[in-house]
C-alpha cells in the first residue's frame, strides 16, 4: 500500500519497451535522434504551438532551474507560492542555476497564489536596495493537490504581463491537471499567458524524463548552453526521447493521469465515512490531504500503508485521538482494491 508520492510507482510497460526498443544499434547523441525531432514534433502539435521550442532532461528540478534561469537575471526574483516546490524541494537549484536570483514566496489557500498577494509583491519592489521583479512561477497541480483553472492561470499572468514579467510554469503534474480540467493543452498554457512549461513525465509513468517547452523560442535562447554547463545534457539521449515518445502516444499521458486522478477521488470519498477524518484540501488531482486521528494512521502503517506526514516536526508517537495531517498520493498503478485494502487500514 504505497501512497507517499507518485514517484515510488513503476513505469509504464510500454516506455520500458520503447527504451529497450531505443538500446538496439547506432544513433547520433545530445539530441541529434531521430526520435527527438519525433517529439518535438508531436509536443507542437499537442500544445497547437509550431513554433514551440523543446527540450529534455532528466530531472524535474532541473527542467525548473534551467528554465527559470532563461527567464531572470541575478539580481531579480521569481514570485512563487509559499509551497511551491521550487522553494520547499528543490535545495536552492533555481537560485543557483540562475546565478543567484532570488524567490519571493507568496500565500494563497489551498496552494494557489491570490492575485492581489502577487499584485502587492510586485508593487513592493522599489528601488536598488529590493531585488527587481522578474517572473512569476506558476505549480499545477499545486503541491495541495489543487488546479488552476485556465481563468485562474489568466488573472496571475496578467498580472504578471502587466509589470512585463515572463510566467513559468512547473507542470510536474500537468497531465494530471489536464486530464482533470478536460481543457486543452494549449488553454491552460500559452493561451493562458504561460511562456514556459516544464512538462512532467517522471512521476506519471515515465522512468524518469520532464519536457521543457518554450512557447515564446526567444526566450530560450540560452538553455542548451545553461543546460550542458549544469552537466544535464545526456549523451545517450535516445532514452530520453524514447521514453517522452512512448509517453504521448496515443494520449497515453492523458490516460495515465486519469487513472491516478480516479484513484485519489476514491480514496477521498472513502475517507469522507471514516470517524475523524477531515480533508484539508480539495481533491482535484492525484493527492489527498487529509487530518487523521494518530492512532488510525499508526494502525494503517502497522499493517503497511505507507504515506507521508505533511508536516516534518508531526511524528505518530502520541495522544491517539490528536489529528495529524498526512499526504496520500496515487500513481497511475494505483487499483481500486488498493484504495479499499487502505480505507480499510485506516478504519
Amino acid at each position: 500500500m504505497w501512497f507517499t508520492s507518485d514517484n515510488a510507482g513503476p513505469a509504464h510497460p510500454a516506455v520500458l519497451e520503447a527504451v529497450a526498443r531505443a538500446n538496439e544499434g547506432f544513433t547520433p547523441g545530445y539530441g541529434g535522434e531521430a526520435a527527438m525531432a519525433r517529439v518535438t514534433a508531436r509536443i507542437r502539435e499537442i500544445f497547437e504551438a509550431p513554433e514551440a521550442m523543446v527540450h529534455l532532461v532528466g530531472t524535474g528540478t532541473a527542467a525548473n532551474a534551467l528554465a527559470l534561469a532563461c527567464l531572470v537575471r541575478p539580481w531579480e526574483t521569481v514570485f512563487c507560492h509559499h509551497e511551491a516546490h521550487v522553494e520547499v524541494d528543490e535545495c536552492a537549484a533555481p537560485e543557483f542555476f540562475a546565478d543567484g536570483a532570488k524567490l519571493t514566496t507568496l500565500p494563497g489557500a489551498h496552494g494557489r497564489i491570490e492575485p492581489a498577494a502577487l499584485s502587492d509583491a510586485i508593487s513592493a519592489r522599489r528601488g536598488v536596495e529590493n531585488v527587481a521583479a522578474g517572473a512569476l512561477s506558476l505549480t499545477n497541480a499545486t503541491e495541495a493537490g489543487t488546479l488552476y483553472t485556465p481563468g485562474a492561470v489568466r488573472e496571475l499572468t496578467g498580472v504578471a504581463r502587466a509589470a512585463g514579467l515572463p510566467c513559468h510554469m512547473d507542470g510536474a503534474r500537468f497531465a494530471n491537471a489536464l486530464a482533470a480540467l478536460g481543457c486543452s493543452p494549449a488553454d491552460l498554457t500559452w493561451r493562458a499567458g504561460i511562456d514556459v512549461l516544464c512538462l512532467g513525465g517522471t512521476k506519471n509513468g515515465c522512468l524518469g524524463v520532464e519536457a521543457v517547452v518554450f512557447f515564446d523560442p526567444a526566450r530560450g535562447a540560452e538553455f542548451e548552453r545553461r543546460r550542458k554547463r549544469g552537466g544535464h545534457l545526456f549523451s545517450k539521449h535516445r532514452f530520453l526521447a524514447a521514453q517522452m515518445e512512448a509517453y504521448l502516444e496515443g494520449g497515453l499521458w492523458l490516460d495515465l493521469a486519469a487513472r491516478a486522478n480516479a484513484a485519489a477521488r476514491l480514496l477521498a470519498e472513502g475517507l469522507a465515512g471514516i470517524a475523524g477524518a477531515r480533508l484539508l484540501h480539495p481533491c482535484e488531482a492525484n493527492a489527498v490531504f487529509v487530518a487523521l486521528p494518530r492512532a488510525r494512521l499508526r494502525a494503517a502503517e502497522a499493517k503497511g500503508a505507507r504515506f507521508y506526514l505533511w508536516d516534518p516536526r508531526d511524528t505518530l508517537d502520541g495522544p491517539d485521538e490528536d489529528p495529524v495531517a498526512a499526504r496520500f498520493v496515487c500513481d497511475w498503478s494505483k487499483t481500486g482494491a488498493e484504495v479499499a485494502a487502505l480505507l480499510a487500514a485506516l478504519g
